[in-house]
């Protein structure tokens, strides 16, 4: 997160849709005052509030508080679809003493923000083989960068395999659940796998339980979506809360799996923005 001093012009977009998944989690819509910027599906975004911005209600208090004619920034994971040129979407999580998330909860449909003027980032399909299956893991909100990738390339790849293994607390922690599972029922080569780990206050929940790196352990690639974790026909993808990212990759790496770096594409793609 970074700060700077804002000027009448800084907060240049209006919010023009709020979904409210649940008191902590949102999806937030943001339609530029001029024209969008392009970007490849898995890039990011800043977006901005100034210091005086109001705050939620529970949001902890600031010591010391920003100064109000800051601008507070931050980097979110784009949502939307690179094909969707009036907006763009993101999802996020409230961080109750962090500077900019209780601020974004506050704005209101119609409300100012600031959207940086390009999009940034390598977490994209690019570097990754078209006939391989892109296996997409991810934890809480990192799951925003795969639904941008989803909406864009499933409206005309048919043969290519995507998985995507989302790990949440609780079954209405998983956002974009109704999206992804119609998706995956009109989509034959995508599969959606859900998964929980506190069941014990979700029992209503009919999906996998368990950490990321159990459900894989378990096999759920091979047996839900009948796909190998081989390097030789899969490309991961991690995103998300850091330990999973770490002991996921260990899990990989003996398996032949390689982490990718700005020389050699490999086959394990992180992003990390913890």
């Amino acid at each position: 997160m970074s700060t700077e001093t804002i000027n009448a012009n800084a907060c240049n977009a209006n919010v023009i849709g709020r979904e409210q998944i649940h008191p902590e989690l949102i999806v937030l819509r943001v339609r530029p005052d001029s024209k969008l910027f392009d970007f490849k599906p898995g890039q990011f975004a800043v977006l901005g509030l100034p210091g005086s911005a109001p705050r939620v209600p529970g949001a902890e208090p600031e010591n010391p508080a920003p100064e109000p004619d800051k601008l507070i920034r931050r980097a979110y994971s784009i949502a939307s679809a690179s094909l969707e040129r009036r907006y763009v979407e993101f999802y996020i999580t409230l961080i109750t003493s962090g500077g900019l998330t209780p601020r974004l909860f506050a704005l209101k449909h119609g409300g100012k923000v600031f959207l940086g003027p390009k999009a940034s980032g390598t977490f994209t399909l690019d570097r990754t083989p078209p006939g391989k299956t892109a296996v997409l893991i991810a934890t809480g909100t990192g799951l925003a960068p795969y639904v941008s990738m989803l909406r864009t390339i499933l409206a005309h790849e048919t043969r290519r395999k995507f998985v995507v293994l989302h790990g949440a607390r609780y079954s209405w922690d998983l956002g974009y659940r109704g999206e992804l599972e119609t998706l995956a029922r009109l989509r034959p080569n995508f599969t959606y796998i859900p998964s929980i780990t506190r069941p014990d206050q979700d029992q209503h929940f009919l999906g996998r339980i368990g950490r990321i790196q159990a459900i894989l352990e378990q096999g759920a690639l091979e047996k839900d979506a009948g796909v190998e974790l081989d390097p030789e026909h899969a490309d991961v993808f991690l995103c998300g809360n850091p330990e999973m990212i770490k002991v996921v990759s260990e899990m990989l790496a003996k398996k032949g799996f390689q982490r990718g770096d700005s020389k050699t594409p490999g086959n394990i793609h992180v992003e990390e923005y913890w």
